[in-house]
């Protein structure tokens, strides 16, 4: 059983166990670009640990899983399952999928099993005020980041940012994965803010 890698919930420290580690994942995300050109959000049986779907296509999770392996060699599969099958009904899947036991196959490719997972190592970090309701109204963000939304149509996204100043992010929201500018989410409600300390 590995242990738990420590996550950060403040905003003023970085990434301490790797040097430079936001902006590695951040490099990460976006060697990506022009590899993935696709989404597929169909239900694969995958290998493990490592597993993947072809890069060639995948959802938004995928970009924080492969950035993760890519650029810290973290699991994120194997991560989420066994914290799953340490505590289950602290996850969504039961709810939301129907499910009465972890499926390392599809379990860390959705976007709010990764916020559990998170929030259960102490990664999250304030989201804006209430009054600041659009998507692109995160505070303090740094390379590295990965934000969470709730689209307007209800659905959960992910993306992880590659820059501070303008702040950019990197996600794949059905075209393949692209980095656009943080504006583009104004029309989303902010879920989740998280700072992985690895």
């Amino acid at each position: 059983m590995f242990a738990a890698a420590p996550l950060l919930a403040r905003a003023d420290i970085g990434h301490a166990l790797i040097p430079d580690a936001g902006r590695k994942l951040a490099a990460a995300a976006r060697a990506q670009i022009g590899v993935t050109l696709a989404y597929d959000a169909s239900y694969r049986s995958i290998g493990y640990p490592n597993g993947d779907v072809l890069r060639t296509s995948g959802v938004c999770s995928d970009v924080l899983i492969r950035a993760a392996r890519d650029a810290w060699d973290i699991d994120l599969q194997q991560r989420v399952h066994e914290d799953m099958k340490a505590a289950f009904d602290a996850y969504p899947s039961r709810r939301e999928w129907g499910l009465a036991a972890p499926d390392a196959n599809i379990d860390h490719r959705r976007v709010l099993n990764l916020e559990a997972f998170l929030a259960r190592q102490k990664a999250r970090l304030p989201l804006p005020a209430p009054h600041l309701l659009g998507g692109d109204a995160f505070e303090n963000v740094a390379p590295g980041d990965i934000l969470t939304w709730r689209l307007t149509v209800g659905r959960p996204h992910l993306g992880v940012a590659v820059s501070a100043e303008p702040v950019r992010v990197v996600h794949n929201i059905g075209d393949g994965v692209k980095e656009e500018s943080l504006w583009r989410f104004k029309l989303h409600k902010p879920s989740g803010h998280y700072r992985w300390r690895v």
